[in-house]
C-alpha cells in the first residue's frame, strides 16, 4: 500500500512539474510555460513546428520558463503543447493541451480600386530592406536576460486604436494593427518598458522615427512615429528612461506613438505581452 502511494505521489509532483498559464489563448497572445524541477537540463517545447529553448529562470530556484508566442493568423483549435528535458541521463516528455481561440478582433472594411495605391518601385526596395533588417534583429535571441524589474506601458495616456484591429480590403484581410496607439501630442516624453539594449534606432517609411528594445530571452518592446530619439544603437537603456519624443513620422495621419512587441520573432499584443512576462519574476 505504502508502495501505491509512493508511485502516486511521484506521478503527481511529476504532473504538476510543467505549468501553463492558460490553456485557452487567443490568436497573437502569449503563453507563459513553467517548470520546477531539480536537476534537470536541456528543457525545451514543440508547438505546430515551432521549436522554443527554454531558460533558466534567474529569480527562481530550479525554475525554467519559455515564452510560447501565438501567430495573429495560428488556426484556431486545440493543439498539444510537448515539452522535454533531460533527467537522469534519460529524455522526459511531457504535455499540456492548448486551444487557440478567436481574439474577437474588430474589422475595418476598406473598399478601393485595385490601382490607387500601387507603391513606387523605390517605396517597395525601401520598405523590403527595412524589413529584413529588422527581421533580423527580431529572429536574434539573447540568452540573456536583461530585465529584473517588472514591465510598464510606455506613457500613461488614453489607448486612441488597440492591437488586431482587422484591415479588409476589397473583401479579403489584408493585414492587422500591429500595435497599441497611445494618445500623444508632438513632443511628449516616450519612456522605456524596461531596461535593455537599444537594437534599431531609425527612421524608417512606414514607421517613421523607430526604436526597438531587445530586453533579452527573444523578448523586443517597438516604439514608432517618434520626433526625436535619445539613443543610439549598441546603448544600454533602463527601465522609465526616456527614449525619445513622440512625433508624426512616417506613414500617419497625426501624432501619435504606436508600442508593439516581438516574442521570438512573432509579433504579439503587446500589452498581452507585458502581463505575461510579468509572470516571470512572480
Amino acid at each position: 500500500m505504502k508502495k501505491i502511494l509512493l508511485i502516486t505521489l511521484i506521478f503527481i509532483c511529476n504532473l504538476y512539474a510543467l505549468k501553463i498559464s492558460s490553456s485557452n489563448v487567443k490568436n497573437a497572445n502569449t503563453v507563459f510555460l513553467e517548470i520546477q524541477k531539480e536537476n534537470i537540463s536541456d528543457v525545451k517545447l514543440t508547438f505546430d513546428k515551432q521549436n522554443i529553448n527554454f531558460f533558466k529562470n534567474p529569480f527562481k530556484e530550479n525554475s525554467y520558463y519559455a515564452l510560447l508566442p501565438i501567430s495573429y493568423y495560428q488556426k484556431q483549435k486545440e493543439y498539444r503543447v510537448i515539452v522535454s528535458y533531460i533527467e537522469n541521463g534519460k529524455k522526459v516528455f511531457k504535455g499540456k493541451n492548448l486551444k487557440v481561440v478567436d481574439g474577437k478582433y474588430k474589422s475595418e472594411v476598406i473598399n478601393v480600386p485595385k490601382t490607387k495605391f500601387k507603391p513606387k518601385a523605390s517605396r517597395v526596395q525601401r520598405t523590403k530592406k527595412e524589413y529584413s533588417q529588422a527581421m533580423k534583429v527580431y529572429k536574434s535571441i539573447s540568452k540573456e536576460i536583461l530585465w529584473n524589474e517588472d514591465f510598464i506601458y510606455p506613457l500613461n495616456t488614453k489607448i486612441t486604436s488597440n492591437f488586431g484591429t482587422k484591415r479588409v480590403y476589397n473583401g479579403k484581410l489584408k493585414s492587422y494593427h500591429s500595435g497599441t496607439d497611445f494618445r500623444a501630442k508632438n513632443g511628449t516624453a516616450i519612456i522605456a518598458s524596461n531596461a535593455g539594449i537599444v537594437k534599431i534606432s531609425q527612421n524608417r517609411f512606414y514607421s517613421g522615427g523607430t526604436i526597438v528594445i531587445d530586453h533579452g530571452h527573444g523578448v523586443y518592446s517597438c516604439y514608432f512615429h517618434l520626433s526625436k530619439m535619445n539613443y543610439k544603437v549598441g546603448e544600454s537603456i533602463k527601465k522609465g528612461a526616456v527614449l525619445g519624443l513622440s512625433g508624426d513620422t512616417g506613414r500617419v495621419t497625426g501624432p501619435h506613438l504606436h508600442f508593439s512587441f516581438r516574442i521570438n520573432g512573432l509579433q504579439v499584443d503587446p500589452l498581452n505581452a507585458i502581463e505575461v512576462l510579468n509572470k516571470v519574476r512572480k
